[in-house]
């Protein structure tokens, strides 16, 4: 019985022996209270209040000069950088044809945003990712030789080339780290190699590069078993890897980039000082997702995070040489005593009884006590077997199974965290395609504009746009396209696109414009899918406005606290037929308000299935005077209200033209 315990110990062991160490992190999770790294990410809230990612180097360039305003002692940025800024001034006059030839060559001689990225760079304690990789781009630059020394471990990852960040970065950062950091066959991140190979090259890992500025280390000497780093000696597997402690990353030192570029007030001022500080991603679409003993959902950062605080303060686990050999002696010991037990009788029975119970305890103490990972499971395995074999044959293949079913599990959150990453990405992009509110609201100063767009679901079809035409003119429109998801989001792509065409091609004719984008999209149309449109334009200096309004909701004119609907022939929506659409007028007084509204609105529903309708949007205070952005603001907090805990079932878009007068 003994023999089959000892074969399940061999072909289960490291999946049992993993889910034990798993379960004392659980129990005895790391305290990471007094930790000296912070963690900066690019959230939800950084990415609504600045830009779609990825950002403009100009912003991480600020990002960088503010914490090292605060005095960090080293900022590393896990995020790669192998392209230059999309954002070039070639670019940007690729994007404006229509720009003369005297301001295209003044946009092309501005610097590139990489330039005063990499100056910031240069002044500032910056420690950049590269990555392992299959191959590096064959027009990268020669990499500068890493500051390590000694002998790696004979199975240290290795990866054919290495991808750097550009040179005009790389050059000047303090130092650069490979971010790679392959899990657990279970797919379970338990440990950051400290050491890897790239391009035949030895290389330092990413939190290990951290670490060694932030000591002031010229270099890391690396044996087969351990690196150092200034007075440091971390113990390293053999494929160079650190086993981490993981334990919950206090949330006050987890910041959000906005918070510094916004320069928050509640932000502590010496919340940096003399700090390591990593700059990572969270927002929808762009974060990577990790799994680690503590947590199916980890954020990548955090356990470079961890990894950092755990070479400064000695928060690793120990795998002792010794270790599997004292397992194995620990089995043999209980087989013999469940043999001697059978024999001699009672005293024996209990010897075994507290010796069943003294293996766990040990493993517990040691791993509390000296951070030593001893297997409990492979001595209890042995010697049940020696008790019985057969029930613990049978346990052995119900835990082989239960493993299965775990990885199988995270196999499949990983497949879902990816798919949902994809539908984020999607509504990101999507989301970019309409104007920001900062831009709409700095058209004219004869114009207060302002809209938003709230998605149903992770994608929609509800759209608006604006800009400016000629010097007196304002160009607007709002639309919504049947259905919902992603073929309406494409859908809304196309509409978008040629609405956008429209409204930067319109001089005084709406109607000629409604009728173009109608027959354009009338020509691809196999799916027979609609767009309602209301497309307008306003004289900035006499108020009027002439509208076309395809199938779409009528406009609401909100003059003072009154509001009025203002009711439009119209016609049917765009890919109905080919038609003449009629050009209708309206003049606006200065302090008038021109509310347009999709059906996302007058559409919400509560709990009890009601609809808050035009009476209530009209009549129940959700329109008052006041600027453009509170207008939009307030339409959406009392539908949001009137819905309560009912899921939105639409896209809910506002836009508030209100006229200021002439100048």
């Amino acid at each position: 019985m003994s023999l089959i315990a000892v074969a399940a110990s061999y072909g289960a062991g490291d999946r049992m022996r993993r889910g034990v160490f798993d379960s004392w992190q659980w129990l005895r999770p790391n305290d990471l209270s007094d930790t000296d790294v912070r963690v900066v990410l690019i959230d939800d809230f950084s990415i609504e209040k600045f830009s779609s990612w990825p950002w403009p180097r100009y912003h991480l360039a600020r990002l960088t000069e503010e914490l090292t305003k605060r005095g960090a002692k080293v900022i590393a940025f896990d995020i790669m950088f192998p392209e230059h800024d999309r954002l070039n001034p070639d670019a940007i006059v690729s994007l404006y044809p229509e720009l003369g030839a005297v301001a295209a060559s003044e946009v092309k001689a501005l610097r590139p945003m990489d330039f005063g990225f990499g100056l910031v760079i240069g002044e500032s304690p910056v420690v950049l990712a590269h990555a392992g990789v299959s191959r590096a781009p064959a027009d990268q630059l020669p990499l500068a030789d890493s500051p390590i020394s000694g002998k790696l471990p004979a199975a240290v990852d290795s990866w054919p080339g290495e991808l750097a960040a550009i040179p005009e970065l790389d050059d000047v950062a303090l130092g650069s780290g490979l971010i790679n950091a392959p899990p657990d066959a279970d797919g379970i991140i338990r440990g950051v190699p400290l050491v890897q190979r790239a391009g035949g090259r030895p290389r330092l890992g990413f939190a290990l590069e951290i670490a060694r500025n932030a000591l002031d280390a010229e270099s890391v000497e690396a044996t087969p078993t351990s690196v150092k780093v200034g007075q440091r000696t971390i113990p390293i597997d053999h494929r160079g890897r650190m086993r981490i402690h993981f334990g919950e990353f206090p949330e006050d030192d987890v910041i959000s980039a906005a918070r510094l570029l916004l320069n928050d007030e509640e932000l502590p001022k010496d919340k940096f000082a003399g700090k390591i500080v990593l700059i990572g991603l969270s927002a929808q679409g762009t974060f990577d997702v990790a799994a680690t003993p503590l947590a199916s959902e980890w954020l990548g950062p955090l356990v470079q995070a961890q990894a950092v605080d755990s070479i400064l303060r000695g928060g690793w686990l120990i795998r002792p040489a010794w270790a599997e050999p004292a397992e194995w002696a620990a089995g043999a010991l209980l087989a013999f005593l469940a043999l001697a037990a059978a024999i001699f009788g009672k005293w024996y029975r209990i010897t075994l009884a507290l010796a069943f119970v003294a293996v766990p305890v040990a493993s517990w103490l040691v791993f509390t006590g000296a951070a030593t990972l001893l297997d409990p499971a492979r001595p209890l395995l042995i010697g049940g077997g020696g008790v019985a074999g057969v029930a613990m044959g049978l346990f052995a293949l119900a835990r082989t199974e239960r493993e299965r079913l775990r990885d199988a599990l995270v196999q499949e959150r990983i497949s879902t965290a990816e798919t949902e990453g994809e539908l984020q990405a999607a509504r990101s992009i999507q989301l970019g395609m309409v104007p920001p509110r900062l831009r709409l609201q700095g058209l004219d100063p004869r114009v207060d504009l302002d809209a938003l767009l709230e998605p149903a679901k992770s994608v929609g079809g509800d759209y608006y746009d604006a800009m400016k035409i000629g010097d007196d003119e304002i160009g607007f429109a709002i639309a919504d396209v049947t259905g919902k998801g992603v073929p309406a989001a494409l859908f809304m792509a196309m509409s978008k696109a040629l609405t956008s065409a429209a409204l930067s091609r319109m001089q005084a004719d709406p109607a000629a414009m409604a009728d173009a984008i109608n027959r354009e999209l009338l020509k691809d149309n196999t799916e027979a899918m609609g767009v309602t449109l209301l497309l307008g334009l306003l004289d900035l200096n006499s108020g009027e406005v002439r509208m076309v309004c395809a199938g779409h909701e009528d406009p609401i004119l909100l003059s003072g606290d009154k509001a009025t609907r203002v009711r439009l022939e119209g016609g049917p929506p765009l890919c109905a037929a080919e038609l003449v659409y009629p050009l209708e007028r309206l003049t606006l007084k200065p302090g008038e308000t021109l509310v347009l509204v999709t059906d996302g609105v007058t559409e919400a529903q509560n709990e009890k299935q009601e609809l808050f309708g035009s009476k209530r949007l009209l009549a129940d205070g959700a329109l008052r005077s006041g600027t453009a952005a509170e207008i939009v603001d307030g339409i959406r907090d009392h539908v949001r209200n009137f819905e309560g805990e009912a899921e939105a079932t639409d896209d809910l878009t506002v836009m508030a033209v209100r006229y200021i007068g002439p100048a």
